[in-house]
Order: structure tokens, then sequence, then C-alpha cells
């Protein structure tokens, strides 16, 4: 059974497409920029700024579901400057401490709103 999911703490999505569906015990979540959710603008900030808010976001998308960051079994990280691989690992970190999921790191030409960061994950409640 597919169900849209919509999370209260995430932005609502800026485009036709769902903050995320679960089907069965997966999660997938749509790409989450670093929108703060109260105003729906970008973030004010550099990449750390940037990559806290999309994780930020991504977390309350997830929890908003009934899923845990624990329970993200892919992510896929988009990014404007592979320059920033170091930054966005240690703050990545910070959020997935222990058994960290499978990822991608991707740079692309360019990010919805011009935005540094985008990042989507899958979770499995197995």
């Amino acid at each position: 059974m597919k169900q849209v999911v919509a999370a209260n703490g995430a932005p609502a999505a800026i485009g036709p497409y769902s903050q995320a569906i679960r089907a069965g015990d997966f999660l997938f979540a749509s790409g989450q920029i670093p929108l703060d959710p109260g105003t729906g603008q970008v973030v004010a900030g550099g990449v750390g700024e940037q990559t806290r808010r999309a994780l930020d976001n991504v977390k309350a998308v997830v929890e908003g579901a009934g899923f845990t960051m624990q329970q993200v079994v892919k992510t896929t990280v988009f990014v404007s400057a592979i320059e920033n691989f170091s930054v966005i690992n240690e703050i990545y970190a910070e959020y997935f401490r222990e058994d960290p999921p499978a990822r991608s790191f991707v740079a692309v030409k360019d990010l919805p709103r011009g935005v540094l960061i985008e990042v989507e994950v899958v979770a499995w409640k197995g």
C-alpha cells in the first residue's frame, strides 16, 4: 500500500511531488534542501548551515513518517561543489553516528533555488 507522507517540521513540497512515500516497510523521501520550514526561505550562511538544515529537514520527514534516522538504509547527497565534501561529511556524521547508511555523493551543476546541498533518503522498518 502506498501512503503519502506530509510531515510537520519540514518544508512543504515546492512542486508536484510528496515529501515522502511510504510503501510497506519502506520510506522513499524526496530530496530535502536547506529551506527553513517556517519561512520557506533558504537558510542564511554557507555550506555548514545549509547541510545542517537539509539534514534537519530529512530528519523531520523521516520521523514524521514514523521512522528513525537509524532506519535510513540509503542516502544520496547532491552538492554544487565537490570541494565541500569534508565540511558536509563532518556534519553528516553527526546525524548517522552508528552503522551509517549506504551513500552516494554526487556533484551537480545546479540545485533548486541555488542551494549548495540536497539530501534524499530511503528508510526501512525491517
